[in-house]
């Protein structure tokens, strides 16, 4: 084991790599940092079960010239999602959630629920499979000007200064964009299913998956928070010359009172690394089994109706999306699967990021 999170291959061609393309790898993110594209990066890539590479570039923080570390913490944003995905169908297996049972069942507040701006009241019922496979007719606000966006726009339901139950309440409140279980629309659903997993489990959200998927895994700096000693390792934006100040983020260092399931959690390179090689080996790692094989098979598996829409966040972002899971369309891994390499490379290139982990 190495501080990196797996162990660490002599040569990157002991597991089938070439190291004089990886080079090329390092030069990119190296002009990209010179150029001011971005101001820092950490890169692990491992293949069975082995690092082959590992690098970190520029700036952890580029005005205060302090330079980036394999250990920096990364607001990881919606790369949280799997982890609160994780944290539900640990619930499914031991039989305390049903993956096919209404959101309502656990959360009243969305008995009622209506659709479109004219709030016309839901013909299907939304379930927690709704929620994990982005077909509950939630919405991301930013995404989007539709009437329902604005609508949901105005209401602020990404406040941080709410509980996660009160982003519920507030939720429950808005028209949905789509009927459930028609169409897959990246939002905020994963958002709520974190308050599931809450009401479920009877703990906070930050609590269940420290416990239970961190704490068991090893993952010593994930989770929805980055105090103390570790808030000195946060890696953080660069100044937007279109405004002249760094772009607005989440404070991790003195957090809200929201732990968001969709996109709060910070973490290292080092931490996720593990957290993926979990789900590779089929939900277990060094002798810690998280998941079973079948669940994590289930969760890799097309889940969409055949007859269902993509929505107003997928076209602009991906066009035509093909019929297969890595397009988000696996029970519990959208946002595993919800950028393509072009987006990922377009949002490695803004200024409005805190540096990138890959």
């Amino acid at each position: 084991m190495t501080g990196l999170g797996l162990p660490k291959a002599d040569r990157p061609k002991e597991v089938g790599l070439s190291a004089k393309r990886l080079a090329r790898l390092s030069a990119t993110f190296r002009q990209d940092v010179e150029r001011n594209m971005i101001p820092g990066a950490v890169v692990l890539i491992a293949r069975a079960g082995c690092i082959a590479y590992a690098e970190a570039f520029g700036w952890r923080d580029r005005e205060a010239e302090a330079p980036m570390e394999l250990d920096a913490i990364f607001r990881i944003a919606s790369m949280t999602k799997p982890l609160t995905s994780v944290a539900a169908m640990i619930l499914a297996e031991e039989g305390k959630l049903q993956i096919a049972a209404p959101v309502a069942e656990y959360l009243l507040q969305f008995a009622d629920s209506t659709v479109g701006a004219e709030r016309v009241p839901a013909k299907r019922v939304m379930t927690v499979q709704d929620l994990l496979r982005h077909t509950s007719g939630l919405t991301y606000a930013a995404f989007g000007d539709s009437a329902v966006q604005m609508i949901w726009r105005d209401a602020q339901p990404m406040a941080e200064n709410q509980t996660s139950a009160e982003m519920v309440t507030k939720l429950a409140s808005l028209p949905l964009m789509f009927e459930p279980g028609t169409t897959w629309e990246y939002s905020m659903s994963t958002d709520v299913l974190g308050r599931v997993v809450e009401v479920v489990s009877g703990q906070g959200l930050a609590a269940f998956i420290d416990a239970r998927i961190c704490r068991p895994l090893g993952l010593r700096d994930t989770g929805f928070a980055a105090t103390g000693d570790r808030a000195a390792r946060v890696a953080e934006p660069q100044t937007d010359p279109a405004t002249g100040s760094r772009p607005p983020m989440r404070n991790v260092t003195n957090p809200g009172r929201w732990a968001s399931g969709g996109g709060g959690a910070v973490s290292t390179a080092a931490d996720y690394l593990r957290f993926c090689q979990m789900l590779l080996n089929g939900g277990e790692l060094d002798g810690t089994r998280v998941l079973a094989p079948k669940t994590v098979a289930l969760m890799a598996s097309d889940h969409l109706p055949p007859d269902c829409n993509y929505g107003e966040t997928a076209r602009p972002r991906f066009g035509a999306l093909p019929r297969s899971p890595r397009w988000g369309t696996a029970l519990a891994w959208a946002s595993l699967c919800a950028r393509t390499p072009a987006d990922a490379h377009c949002r490695a290139r803004s200024a409005n990021i805190s540096g990138a982990a890959f």
